[in-house]
């Protein structure tokens, strides 16, 4: 989801907050552990466990890449193409992450999106209900980096759900599903009655197109 009217540049808050973090530690001690992904029930009665951290993420990095067990797991509960998910990520993945710079950037636009998914408070609070993380709040999605993609496949699945079985536009289901996370359930069904994207929405397909074999390559390599 594309912050809308953000005009701060990410890369200065970044290495503010970087530099404040720094000189509140004293800028010897190690990064503290990444949280790891609570245990959540799934969508059926059994119980399923969150995937485990990849090994191979460095600390702080936020890559899609890292997290194909989650985006895997997650996109199967929801029903949803795994490519899909891993192609949005890459989407968002145009700002920072991570729960000191998304913080900071939350306190001066309280209205900005939380997770290495980039949702937004009003998308989470109507995607968890009824879901298995129904009693995470939207401020755990910087801290866990597998609840927010678990949110994304499900907010992607509840998006599919809305959509004609035989949509007039010219576009497949997963890039009206795209669209949708990017512009809203009510741009993505004027698309999918055959409205042509403007510019701002072209723009986040042609994005996808280029992150789509990127995404596969990602869960190859998991």
């Amino acid at each position: 989801m594309a912050e809308r009217g953000a005009k701060w540049p990410w890369a200065v808050l970044a290495l503010a907050v970087l530099g404040i973090w720094l000189y509140e530690r004293g800028g010897d001690h190690p990064a503290p552990p990444d949280a790891a992904p609570a245990a959540t029930a799934s969508s059926s009665p059994a119980a399923s466990a969150s995937p485990s951290p990849t090994a191979s993420r460095p600390p702080g990095d936020y890559a899609p890449k890292y997290f194909a067990a989650e985006v895997k797991q997650y996109a199967a509960e929801a029903g949803v193409n795994p490519q899909l998910v891993m192609a949005v990520l890459f989407n968002e993945a145009y700002k920072p992450h991570g729960p000191d710079v998304e913080r900071a950037w939350q306190k001066m636009k309280p209205d900005a999106s939380f997770g290495i998914a980039n949702m937004h408070r009003a998308a989470y609070e109507e995607t968890r209900q009824g879901r298995p993380f129904a009693d995470r709040p939207w401020e755990d999605l910087p801290d866990d980096p597998a609840l927010a993609v678990r949110a994304a496949a499900w907010y992607l699945h509840d998006l599919g759900a809305q959509l004609p079985a035989h949509p007039a536009a010219a576009l497949s289901r997963d890039e009206l599903m795209a669209l949708g996370y990017n512009t809203g359930a009510g741009n993505m069904l004027l698309f999918a009655r055959g409205t042509r994207p403007g510019p701002e929405a072209r723009a986040y397909l042609d994005k996808l197109h280029d992150n789509w074999s990127k995404s596969a390559d990602a869960l190859a390599a998991h």
